[in-house]
């Protein structure tokens, strides 16, 4: 199922993108002071649901398409990903008040752990394959 191998593919480039979207946001207000908001509950939601749905494509793709060795890298990155940045909005949520730092450090390691899966199996972050 070449679908849900491009899907995967494609919806890496918006991940990215909410991930950049987040960390900017969080770093702003982090460096401003805010309070903990509405914009940051959605921004945090919005970037977390991206990482988990790539997951669960991901785990669609491995089953139709496929298992080759490089992918165990990149699978556990991947999990990592999913963790770092839904156990810090978890951990924020329980926090009174919420802030600004948790998402942050959580945005930060999930995108590194994202760019080590994304490489584990491909030359580049924004490298392409034809299959």
């Amino acid at each position: 199922m070449t679908f849900f191998f491009h899907l995967h593919s494609g919806l890496r480039y918006l991940v990215l993108l909410a991930g950049a979207i987040a960390l900017v946001y969080f770093a702003f207000c982090v460096a401003t002071k805010r309070p903990f908001d509405k914009v940051g509950r959605i921004i945090g939601a919005s970037y977390s649901g991206f990482v988990q749905l790539q997951v669960l494509i991901g785990i669609v793709v491995l089953v139709t398409r496929g298992y080759f060795p490089a992918l165990i890298g990149h699978i556990v990155m991947m999990v990592l990903a999913v963790g770092a940045i839904q156990g810090c909005l978890s951990a924020n949520r329980r926090r009174t008040p919420p802030g600004y730092v948790l998402p942050l450090v959580g945005t930060i390691v999930s995108l590194l752990f994202i760019v080590g899966g994304v490489l584990a199996i491909r030359p580049g972050l924004f490298v392409s394959t034809a299959f």
